[in-house]
């Protein structure tokens, strides 16, 4: 068998059974939301393709009446995200629920004018998580709309939109995740258009990362999922400069795809030696 071979501009390695990934993701919401013994999931709807794609797998794994949507903007969030958000909730039959956080957040800064905007950006994200968490109470799990290339990234907040109790997508980089949304009916002024968090006015995601998610997820499938060194993408024609700067940041964001580091001092510790999923039985 040759040695795969990839090419900058070359997407065809990256291409999914589409049908067949949409039949995994729905039996693994099921699946796992039952062995937690819960009945309902919880999402943020940011009217991006990420968030459309999770909500249109969750309408179908549970049924729209039992996924809770909501769309937390900020002031500064643009009057598209909301138009978005309601379009993907209409799409899929899901009833988007409303709740504003400017006020929580400029109460938190306003003793801190100069405050840097990732900071405020960090403090918004974490705010949007605590408020889908609260509406998680009592029976419901709040899902994870990033993505592979996002999380490889580290492109983020720890504890804010990193943070879910399951994550449909999280193994799919963001020219997969592209495909699925045509596939589950996405409405196609949200999958084109430019992906932003709108952590700040005018932000977008690439601009922000400073390179463009499809060469960002040729690099990174080649690092990561066929093991390629970074010397051997380079002299297939990705740039040098840009091959070191996402390898490194994959080894500088690792902290936030794992759960906290515990000290071990135990027979058996928590993350180290004692790693059941949550399906384990009863003689551990």
């Amino acid at each position: 068998m040759r040695p795969l071979r990839l090419r900058p501009g070359d997407l065809s390695p990256l291409r999914i059974d589409e049908a067949l990934v949409r039949r995994m993701l729905v039996s693994f919401l099921r699946d796992e939301t039952a062995k937690a013994g819960m009945r309902r999931v919880v999402l943020g709807l940011s009217g991006g393709v990420d968030s459309a794609v999770v909500a249109a797998l969750a309408a179908e794994a549970f049924g729209p009446e039992r996924v809770t949507a909501l769309f937390t903007p900020y002031r500064t969030s643009a009057p598209a995200s909301r138009e978005h958000s309601q379009l993907v909730a209409d799409t899929y039959g899901l009833a988007l629920e409303e709740i504003e956080i400017t006020a929580q957040v400029d109460a938190f800064f306003s003793r801190m004018p100069n405050a840097d905007r990732v900071r405020i950006g960090n403090k918004m994200a974490r705010e949007r998580k605590s408020i889908e968490y609260d509406r998680s109470w009592p029976d419901a799990l709040v899902l994870g709309t990033s993505n592979k290339t996002e999380l490889l990234l580290g492109y983020g907040t720890q504890f804010g939109d990193l943070a879910s109790a399951l994550n449909p997508i999280g193994d799919l980089y963001k020219t997969q995740l592209r495909e699925l949304a045509l596939n589950v009916g996405v409405p196609g002024q949200v999958v084109s258009k430019p992906p932003s968090a709108e952590l700040w006015e005018g932000q977008t995601d690439e601009g922000e990362l400073g390179f463009g998610y499809s060469e960002a997820d040729l690099i990174l499938y080649g690092l990561v999922d066929r093991r390629m060194r970074a010397d051997d993408l380079v002299s297939s024609g990705f740039e040098g400069t840009l091959v070191s700067r996402i390898r490194e940041r994959v080894r500088k964001s690792h902290f936030k795809r794992v759960m906290p580091l515990i000290a071990k001092v135990s027979l058996r510790t928590i993350g180290h030696d004692f790693l059941y999923p949550r399906d384990w039985e009863a003689d551990l």
